[in-house]
């Protein structure tokens, strides 16, 4: 009987250890794998790509939050473009129009512009600028302080394709040459330390306040993008943003200073006509990536951009030199250099919003006003603009912004008729002929920030570091004293 009792015990127990070793071979078994999405069919795939080649919103289908590599390689080379216009190109257009003892001093400071905007650009300037948590008409937002989550998906409030950190670099080459303009109206006769001090503060209070009204997707400006805009205005790649404020904000800063040592007296030609010829060609090459590349997509609006790019500037350069030959008997290289950037300038605005035969006639009036106003107004009231920023830059652009509002056609870019154009009023100022008195609202608020902000920055830099170098250093030239170099050895 025992013997009996202990053989069904030990079959029990036999029988549990199977039991347990089952129950846990069944736990371990994974549980089986969620069934994958399926595939998108053939027709999500065809709108996804018709999207992509069409610069539309991905708003279904595989391509949704990626980038396109056809518009991100033009954006790329785009940015490339527009940072050559800087340096070199403003280097050696600015380099040879002054005396040989500054040469150096104002590669320096274009220089100097590209170094520093690109720290201020990552840490707040991108932020301030494309955010939007701050919900407000003025200024971006904090979101992206040093470039925190800017990567290579697209930011869809500007860009359907383009990656965020590409559209990011492309913004910050516009950042880079605004203040490098300035340096036109000041050169040779202020100290490195000052222009780099008056730069620091100028892109906080001018520039970052400014792109935003005009290009950020709550901008009090954006007439294009913002449906709750303010004033309705249109500006394609800065007509306000990068020239009527660099170019009035440099008039301002040339009269607080006060003219070049013998202006007026002495001979202060261009010591290099050849690097001026030079650097407004390099001008004019990347000149097509601050205009087409503010298409932000490789596409129709970046093709027409193009177009009238090349018709304003070749016909403001050959109506300078008319000008020229009818009045002053020859047709000069710096005058024909000149109508070429004046040209560039008076476009920028309008190079998305106008046709073949506005641009002609913008290239016609980017030749005779700047025009006059070099040669005739600045004798007129003596103010020393050394290189005429004031009267290229902030005329031209001014120029530009006008007439954008006159000869705006929708018929070459469809923005001008879509949803935040018909919500905000825009749709129908172009339809009916109103736009120009937006952009007179959009010139007048550019000229109060820019001058108001200029004046009372010069004023506290003046005070802190000082303006000017002394009497001994300015006839010396800045070469030798700001930066212990001379460009050339006699």
């Amino acid at each position: 009987m025992k013997s009996l009792i202990n053989t069904i015990r030990h079959r029990f127990i036999f029988a549990g250890a199977l039991l347990l070793t089952a129950v846990s071979a069944w736990a371990q078994t994974p549980a089986p794998a969620a069934a994958p999405p399926p595939p998108p069919t053939s027709e999500e795939r065809i709108a996804a790509l018709e999207a992509y080649i069409n610069n539309a919103d991905p708003v279904k289908g595989p391509l949704v939050g990626v980038a396109g590599p056809g518009h991100n390689a033009w954006m790329m080379t785009s940015a490339a473009l527009v940072l050559f216009m800087t340096l070199p190109g403003l280097a050696l257009f600015y380099g040879g129009l002054v005396r040989k003892k500054n040469v150096l001093s104002v590669l320096a400071q274009c220089l100097g512009c590209a170094g520093l905007v690109t720290i201020l650009w990552w840490a707040f300037g991108y932020s301030l600028v494309f955010g939007k948590n701050f919900n407000s008409p003025f200024l971006g937002g904090t979101e992206f302080f040093f470039l925190k989550g800017v990567a290579s998906a697209p930011n869809t409030d500007y860009s359907y394709w383009v990656s965020q950190n590409v559209f990011a670099m492309y913004q910050m080459m516009f950042a880079i040459i605004t203040p490098g303009l300035i340096v036109g109206a000041i050169a040779e006769r202020m100290k490195f330390s000052a222009i780099m001090g008056f730069i620091l503060v100028w892109m906080f209070v001018v520039y970052f306040p400014l792109a935003h009204m005009v290009w950020g997707a709550t901008g009090f400006m954006n007439g294009v993008w913002n449906t709750d805009a303010a004033i309705k205005a249109i500006d394609f790649a800065g007509g306000t943003v990068v020239h009527m404020s660099s170019g009035w904000s440099a008039l301002v800063l040339c009269i607080i200073l006060g003219p070049r040592l013998g202006f007026g007296k002495d001979k202060m030609a261009p010591h290099s006509m050849v690097l001026c010829m030079v650097g407004t060609g390099m001008l004019w090459v990347g000149w097509y990536g601050f205009n087409a590349g503010s298409a932000v997509a490789a596409d129709g609006v970046a093709a027409n951009a193009f177009m009238t790019t090349t018709l304003a500037a070749a016909v403001a350069t050959f109506v300078w030199g008319l000008i020229e030959k009818i009045f002053r008997g020859h047709a000069s290289i710096l005058g024909m250099c000149s109508g070429a950037v004046a040209g560039l300038v008076v476009i920028t605005p309008a190079a998305g919003f106008v046709d073949s035969t506005g641009a002609v006639i913008i290239g016609v009036l980017a030749a005779i006003v700047p025009y006059i106003f070099v040669t005739k107004v600045k004798a007129m009231f003596g103010y020393d603009d050394a290189l005429d920023t004031f009267g290229v830059h902030a005329v031209g652009g001014t120029l530009g912004a006008l007439l954008t509002g006159f000869l705006v056609s929708n018929d070459v870019n469809g923005n001008l008729t879509g949803a935040a154009a018909t919500k905000n009023g825009l749709a129908k100022l172009v339809t009916d002929g109103g736009l120009w008195l937006e952009q007179v609202k959009a010139i007048g608020l550019t000229l109060i920030l820019s001058l108001v902000g200029t004046v009372v920055i010069a004023l506290i830099v003046k005070a802190v570091v000082g303006l000017r170098p002394s009497p001994e250093v300015e006839s010396q030239g800045l070469d030798i004293n700001d930066h212990g170099e001379e460009g050339y050895i006699d």
